[in-house]
């Protein structure tokens, strides 16, 4: 890809673009590209429906409105007024009011802004030269209206300039002022359009490259749900949550994570139990107990278990109601010391180990029994199998690659080549396929939350009834021979691998 070296305009440049009414439009910025127009309206696209990757302060834009220039011709749509612009030598193609939604709300106001996409085209009089824009109108009055996160002026232009006897290009910026600017703000708005111009030359470029972006979100909870339930938790929780914080782990990282699932989880479950009452939840190798406290005190009943007990659990600790303690094999407390010793593993004779059987689960669950695996290393490709044994739905986040023993391994590639072929991209194929052979229709998201490890494997749909042979399913993945002594071992260390 080539360097981004932008060349500014001088401060006494006279303007590219020409409003009808006569706003004046001051060019800041450009740069040369090599990708045509159709990139261009492709990546400007995608911005306006994403704000979040040019500003970290954004968490989405809600589309308000959308339409192409068939549905409306040379009139304004009705309810847009004053925020639509006309430019010479232009024809509005599309507009579409969107809007901003903060990641603070409580900090920053959303924020109504009109993104009008236009063409000449149909100017033959710049011969091969083919021209294209698209402008940010905000629904303000003044600048003291606009959030932080908004430029301190009343409009941008990205223009695209296409000549295409060369096979070059350039796309600029350009900007219409208040009429009392900020010269406060000048070094923050120049850092901001450096950045805008930086990322739309990266991302055009990049598709001409041939980059195809692997990385779905919101597959399958809307992204407008899961911020939403997201900043609700994040608000009531989060500072509490990271000021108490009991662990020597990083309390930012462990608690937005653990927010993000929990928003998902709360979704998820939202559209899984319409009808039928939740069936309870159960969190296999818990860790810190974090994720099991937030679901509680959403209502959610459930426990969760671990190889040993973490300073956290003290303050996260909930007593089970009697009722579901006594179908989910509970006991008192929502979050237990204990270790999976699943049913299909023999266990050794009493010669060889003594056991505690207090502290040790068969994995067998009441029917139904939601199963929560976060990063559960040994514990994640029993999931789904686990899960097939009580007729559960799932959810699987896996991290370290773990055999069905316990021990470390490097999970074999995807056979589907236009998977990756990472540890991680491996890990996770693999543990697909043992949920597919379980009888499960696997579903894939990538969790938005701040962790690489953020794919998340869904079984909420079995389709195998009663006829998979789970046994065979654990024999064709490598079976579990030397899995007790791996458990034996955390009986008495009182650790879980990791």
């Amino acid at each position: 890809m080539p360097h981004f070296e932008p060349e500014r305009y001088a401060e006494d440049a006279q303007p590219v673009i020409a409003a009808v009414d006569g706003q004046i439009w001051t060019p800041v910025i450009r740069h040369g590209c090599t990708f045509d127009e159709k990139v261009f309206i492709l990546v400007m696209e995608n911005f306006a429906k994403n704000p979040n990757l040019n500003s970290s302060w954004l968490f989405r834009a809600d589309i308000l409105q959308d339409e192409a220039s068939s549905s409306f011709g040379d009139s304004t749509p009705e309810g847009l007024g004053s925020h639509v612009r006309d430019f010479k030598e232009f024809q509005r193609v599309r507009i579409m009011v969107r809007k901003l939604i903060p990641r603070n709300p409580k900090r920053d106001e959303p924020l109504i802004q009109t993104c009008m996409f236009l063409s000449n085209e149909g100017e033959m009089d710049r011969g091969t030269t083919r021209r294209h824009m698209v402008v940010y109108i905000p629904h303000v009055s003044d600048q003291g209206e606009l959030p932080f996160y908004h430029p301190k002026v009343r409009g941008i232009a990205h223009l695209h300039e296409w000549d295409s006897s060369t096979g070059q290009g350039a796309v600029s910026l350009h900007i219409w002022h208040f009429e009392e600017q900020d010269l406060g703000a000048a070094g923050r708005l120049d850092r901001t359009l450096l950045m805008i111009l930086s990322q739309l030359h990266k991302h055009g470029q990049g598709s001409v490259a041939g980059y195809v972006k692997r990385v779905h979100h919101d597959a399958i909870i809307p992204q407008s749900r899961f911020q939403d339930v997201y900043t609700r938790l994040k608000n009531e929780y989060g500072r509490q949550l990271v000021t108490s914080w009991a662990e020597h782990t990083d309390p930012t990282k462990h608690v937005f994570e653990d927010l993000g699932i929990a928003a998902f989880l709360i979704e998820l479950w939202k559209d899984m139990y319409t009808e039928n009452a939740f069936p309870g939840f159960v969190d296999i190798g818990c860790g810190n107990g974090l994720l099991v406290y937030i679901l509680r005190k959403e209502g959610y009943q459930g426990w969760g278990f671990d190889a040993r007990a973490r300073k956290s659990w003290h303050a996260y600790n909930m007593a089970v109601d009697a009722e579901v303690g006594h179908a989910l094999h509970a006991g008192t407390d929502s979050l237990q010391a204990r270790v999976l010793l699943p049913c299909f593993v023999e266990r050794p004779s009493e010669n060889t180990t003594a056991w505690d059987e207090t502290r040790v689960h068969d994995g067998v669950f009441p029917t139904g029994t939601f199963i929560i695996s976060n990063h559960a290393d040994e514990l994640t490709p029993w999931t789904p199998i686990l899960a097939a044994r009580s007729r559960s739905s799932f959810i699987a986040i896996p991290c370290c690659s773990h055999n069905l023993t316990g021990q470390k391994f490097r999970a074999p590639p995807p056979a589907d080549t236009s998977k990756g072929k990472s540890t991680y991209a491996s890990l996770v194929a693999w543990v697909s396929n043992i949920s597919a052979d379980c009888g499960y229709e696997v579903e894939t998201e990538a969790l938005r939350i701040p962790s690489t490890r953020n794919t998340a494997l869904i079984g909420r749909k079995f389709t195998a009834g009663d006829s998979t042979d789970l046994g065979s399913v654990i024999a064709k993945y490598g079976g579990a021979m030397g899995y007790c002594e791996n458990i034996s071992k955390l009986l008495k260390t009182g650790l879980r691998g990791h």
